[in-house]
C-alpha cells in the first residue's frame, strides 16, 4: 500500500484557517470524504475531507494550528486508487432514511463510504470514528453560512459541526441537551454517542426527554400557553382561527382538574412507548355471582360493582406478573411488594383517579364500600392528595356508559393501566353449539420498555380466567 499525503483543499476565500478539532487519530481506519478535522475561521466552520480511503500513519496538524489551502493535514496508507474529495458528486451519496427518535442506538451510524472506496463497511466506521457521507464533505469544502457559529454559538444554536449535527439528526438526539466535551465546548460525534446511550440506559431520560415535553405541555393549548411551542420543538403553530366569523361561539374556561390532567396526559402520551391489548373476559357466571351478591346484602347499604370484583382480579393477575406492578428507575425497575389500584372517577369538573390502599388485603365487599366513599369525595371536590396517591396499577372503567374498547394512556409512574368497557352478550362455541354469554372488553395498555407482548397477552389471558370463574381467586 501507497503512502498519500491528505492536503487541505480548496476553502474558498479564506487565506488562513485554525484546527479547532481533530476527529481521526493514528490508526483509525477511514473512508473517501471522511471528514478529517474541522477548522473555524472568524466567520465561519468548516470539515476538511479525506481524499482517499485507509488507515491513518501520521497527524501533521495540531489543535490551534494555522493551515491555508494545500496545508499537509496527515499521511495515510492508502487502501485503494486515489478518488478527490472534489470529484465526489452529492448525488452520488447513499441515502439515508433518518433513524427513530432517541431510543435508536448509537450503532445506527450514518452509512458507509460510496461503493467507489475500496474498504468494507465494517472498516469504514470504527466506533470512535466520525460519520462519512458525500454530502458532508460537500458542506465542508465550502464556507459554512455566516450564522454557524466562530468561538461561541449563537443563541439557541448548539456549538457542533456540520457532520456532528447530522449525525445527531439521524439518531434523533436534541443536541441543545448535548454536552461538548470539545473546545469551548464544541460537542464531538463522541458526545452523541454517549448520550444516546445514556438515553437508552434511561439515565438520560429525564433531562433530554422530559425537557422537549414540558416545552410542549408549557405550550400546548389548555395547559396555560398559548400554543406556539413551533419554535422549541420544530413544529408548525397551533391553528389560530377566528370560530365567531363561522357561527355564533361561546368561551367557557377549563377546570383546574382538567387543567392539571391534560399537561399529565400529554408527558404520559408523549413520554411513553405505549401498547394496548384488547381481549374479551367471560363474566357470566360473575355477573350472576355479583346480583345474588347484592341481594344478599342490600340491606347494609353496600352495593357490590363490578369493578370490585376487577380490583381483586387485577391484584393476582399483578402478583402473578410483578412487572406490571413496577416502575422505571434510571436503567432499573422498582417492584412493589405492596398493590393499591386506582379507579378512574369521573366528576362534573373532570377525571380523578382515588386509589384502594392495599387491595390485596381487603375483600370485595370492603373494596365496594371504599370505591363508593371515594367516588362521592370526588363528586364533592373533596379529595385529598392522599386519597390519590400511590397507585400501583390503574383501572379506568367505562362500563356504565358504553362502546367496546379504548386506548387508555399510562398513568406515570406506573407501567400498565387496564380499561373495560361496557359488558354485552354475545354467541360463543362451546364446543358443541353456540350460547349466550355475557363478554367484558378489555383494553389492557402497557410501557413497551418495561412489559413484551407475550406478557401482556398472558396478563390478559389471565385475567379473563379469573373473571370467568372468580375462585381462581383464592389459589
Amino acid at each position: 500500500m501507497a503512502l498519500v499525503e491528505v492536503k487541505v483543499p480548496d476553502i474558498g476565500d479564506f487565506k488562513e484557517v485554525e484546527v479547532i478539532e481533530l476527529l481521526v487519530k493514528p490508526g483509525d481506519t477511514v473512508a473517501v470524504d471522511q471528514s478529517l478535522l474541522t477548522v473555524e475561521s472568524d466567520k465561519a466552520s468548516m470539515e476538511i475531507p479525506s481524499s482517499h480511503a485507509g488507515v491513518v500513519k501520521e497527524l501533521k496538524v495540531k489543535l490551534g494550528d494555522k493551515v491555508a489551502e494545500g496545508s499537509l493535514v496527515l499521511v495515510l496508507e492508502a487502501a485503494g486508487a486515489a478518488v478527490p474529495a472534489a470529484a465526489a458528486s452529492p448525488a452520488a451519496a447513499p441515502a439515508q432514511a433518518p433513524a427513530p427518535a432517541p431510543a435508536a442506538s448509537p450503532a445506527a451510524a450514518p452509512a458507509p463510504a460510496p461503493a467507489a472506496a475500496p474498504v468494507t463497511a465494517a472498516a469504514v466506521v470504527p466506533a470512535a470514528a466520525p460519520a462519512a457521507s458525500a454530502a458532508s464533505a460537500a458542506s465542508a469544502a465550502l464556507p459554512v453560512p455566516a450564522h454557524q457559529p466562530a468561538t461561541t454559538p449563537a443563541k439557541g444554536l448548539p456549538y457542533a459541526s456540520p457532520s456532528v449535527r447530522k449525525f445527531a439528526r439521524e439518531l434523533g438526539v436534541p443536541l441543545e441537551e448535548v454536552k461538548g466535551s470539545g473546545p469551548k465546548g464544541r460537542i464531538t460525534q463522541d458526545d452523541v454517542q454517549a448520550f444516546t446511550k445514556a438515553v437508552m440506559a434511561g439515565s438520560a431520560q429525564t433531562q433530554a426527554i422530559a425537557a422537549v415535553v414540558a416545552a410542549a405541555v408549557a405550550k400546548a393549548p389548555g395547559a396555560g400557553g398559548g400554543g406556539g411551542a413551533g419554535a422549541e420543538l420544530g413544529l408548525i403553530p397551533w391553528p389560530k382561527v377566528d370560530f365567531a366569523k363561522f357561527g355564533p361561539t361561546e368561551r367557557k374556561e377549563m377546570s383546574r382538574i382538567k387543567k392539571i390532567s391534560g399537561a399529565n396526559l400529554l408527558r404520559n402520551a408523549v413520554m411513553i412507548p405505549a401498547v394496548t391489548n384488547f381481549d374479551d373476559a367471560d363474566i357470566t357466571e360473575l355477573e350472576a355471582f355479583r346480583v345474588s351478591t347484592n341481594k344478599e346484602h342490600e340491606k347494609s347499604g353496600v352495593k357490590v360493582t363490578m369493578l370490585a370484583f376487577l380490583i381483586k382480579a387485577c391484584v393476582a393477575a399483578l402478583k402473578k406478573f410483578p412487572e406490571f406492578n413496577s416502575s422505571l428507575d434510571g436503567d432499573g425497575l422498582i417492584y412493589k411488594q405492596y398493590w393499591h389500584i386506582g379507579f378512574a372517577a369521573d366528576t362534573p369538573n373532570g377525571l380523578v383517579v382515588p386509589v384502594i390502599k392495599d387491595a390485596d388485603q381487603k375483600g370485595v365487599l370492603q373494596i365496594s364500600q371504599e370505591m363508593a366513599e371515594l367516588a362521592k369525595k370526588a363528586r364533592d371536590g373533596k379529595l385529598g392528595p392522599a386519597d390519590m396517591s400511590g397507585a400501583t396499577f390503574t383501572i379506568s372503567s367505562l362500563g356504565g356508559i358504553g362502546g367496546r374498547y379504548f386506548t387508555p394512556i399510562i398513568n406515570a409512574p406506573e407501567v400498565a393501566i387496564l380499561g373495560v368497557c361496557k359488558s354485552e352478550m354475545a354467541p360463543k362455541w362451546d364446543g358443541k353449539q353456540f350460547v349466550p354469554r355475557l363478554m367484558l372488553p378489555l383494553s389492557l395498555t402497557w410501557d413497551h420498555r418495561v412489559i413484551d407482548g407475550a406478557a401482556a397477552a398472558r396478563f390478559n389471558a389471565f385475567l379473563g380466567q379469573i373473571l370467568a370463574d372468580f375462585r381462581r381467586v383464592l389459589l
